[in-house]
């Protein structure tokens, strides 16, 4: 009897592991069709204690799939849209024109870009155009010269609209703006950039921002960016230009896959509670939020902080279906994959422990530490610094706790950088500068940007 009574446990054991295993890893990957993205559930704590309430995190991960050759990139329709206010003047505008044109030998014929600069005013340097002769484009971005002052929604409007001329779901349609100073001529602030990226994107568009220098609007930039779901970059040398470029153009060849929508709905009794790492919205037990554009074999993930109620020994409780539409480039429609995540009870704290994601886990702390970041932000622009160092070294004992238990490099080494936030706080001298690289920072560890 002993013996049956052991092997039944073990049996019961295994039939959990698997439920487990076939919705919160990725061991469904190998199901999934060719040339389809990848859709990864995977639950932080997937055996929870018996009989208490959980915060839990539900990591949901996409990447996408592999471009077979160079000749099956999607093309692309480009719009550079350059700073040539005063500022600009002399080796910042030399090395932006030179490292346009690097980008742009990556280009054939089958893309579109165009050149847009600003000033006061606005130029059409080159309107959208095949990249045939590109001997003609390159001459027409070495006459651009400085002078005046920074019109930036203008210039992003303005190459906005020569995207329009061939704007195609089809291809990867980019604004790529730089700056290195205030928009100070017509719309200025964060809020109205922001709500001009949020309406370019529902037009299939995206904006990255490349802020220059130590003179330009790194919220104003930041925002921009996020919500048309662009990259954004601190260049603090015109020299580092040009490998930015190329990282970006780099993306851009890469995109498998646009309009991309997540719609997570919990289960009754279930709750939701934050989306870290993306804007959206919770109504109620469901959560949305979108990624304009998703890259070859990258993956991009969002994580989801929910509430669980008690529940006894033995049980399986689905927490949250996840649906994803998109529209497939290689395949030219729109696609929908969609998964589940459960979570076992037990009252065994050893098995509970045995059963943690350490990879999702891992992740769920990254971003929880960079919310930490974001609001010692707030805190020392409301001139807390204090308030701002506490919050940073909160962080740091969460991540050097997290990292330990988890043996995990990646989180012992943010904490290293989060206790060195915190001790750079009251650097007025130096603030501009760490104000930028915190901002750009937040942004590409929150979006899992590439560079």
């Amino acid at each position: 009897m002993q013996i049956q009574h052991s092997l039944k446990r073990a049996l019961l054991a295994g039939v959990m592991a698997l439920t487990t295993v076939a919705f919160t890893t990725p061991a469904q990957a190998s199901l999934k069709a060719p040339n389809e993205i990848d859709l990864n559930i995977n639950l932080a704590t997937p055996v929870m204690e018996a009989n208490k309430t959980h915060k839990a995190f539900i990591k949901i991960s996409l990447e996408g799939f592999k471009q077979q050759s160079q000749q099956q990139r999607i093309p692309a329709n480009i719009a550079i849209v350059l700073d040539k206010s005063g500022s600009m003047a002399g080796d910042k505008l030399a090395q932006a024109r030179e490292a346009a044109i690097m980008a742009i030998r990556r280009l054939d014929s089958r893309d579109i870009v165009s050149v847009v600069s600003y000033d006061s005013r606005v130029k059409v340097v080159v309107p959208a155009t095949k990249v045939s002769d590109k001997n003609s484009i390159y001459q027409a971005i070495r006459s651009i010269r400085a002078n005046g002052n920074t019109a930036l929604f203008a210039g992003v409007s303005k190459g906005a609209r020569e995207l329009r001329k061939f704007l195609d779901q089809n291809k990867v349609n980019r604004v790529i703006l730089l700056s290195d100073g205030l928009a100070n001529v017509g719309p200025q602030t964060p809020n109205e950039l922001g709500q001009l990226g949020a309406s370019l994107a529902k037009e299939g568009m995206s904006v990255t921002t490349i802020g220059l220098g130590l003179g330009y609007n790194e919220d104003l930039m930041t925002r921009l960016a996020g919500f048309s779901d662009g990259n954004h970059a601190f260049v603090e040398n015109a020299e580092d230009l040009a490998s930015i470029f190329q990282y970006e153009f780099g993306d851009v060849l890469s995109v498998v896959a646009q309009g991309v929508s997540i719609e997570i709905h919990c289960r009754e009794g279930v709750k939701p509670l934050r989306l870290l790492g993306r804007e959206s919205e919770i109504m109620g037990n469901r959560v949305r939020t979108r990624l304009n554009q998703l890259y070859s074999e990258q993956e991009k993930f969002i994580i989801l902080e929910v509430e669980v109620p008690s529940q006894n020994a033995g049980t399986e409780l689905e927490l949250a279906t996840v649906d994803v539409d998109y529209y497939n480039l290689h395949s030219q429609d729109k696609r929908q994959v969609s998964n589940r995540v459960v979570a076992n009870f037990s009252q065994s704290k050893q098995e509970v422990k045995a059963a943690v994601d350490t990879k999702a886990l891992e992740s769920a702390v990254e971003q929880v530490a960079n919310e930490y970041s974001r609001e010692a932000l707030e805190k020392r622009d409301q001139g807390d610094i204090q308030g701002a160092q506490q919050i940073l070294e909160k962080s740091a004992s969460y991540l050097g706790s997290q990292g330990a238990a988890l043996s995990s490099p990646k989180l012992l080494e943010q904490k290293a950088e989060a206790l060195k936030d915190a001790d750079e706080l009251d650097d007025e001298q130096q603030w501009n500068k760490k104000r930028k690289e915190l901002k750009a920072r937040q942004y590409k560890r929150a979006t899992q940007q590439k560079y």
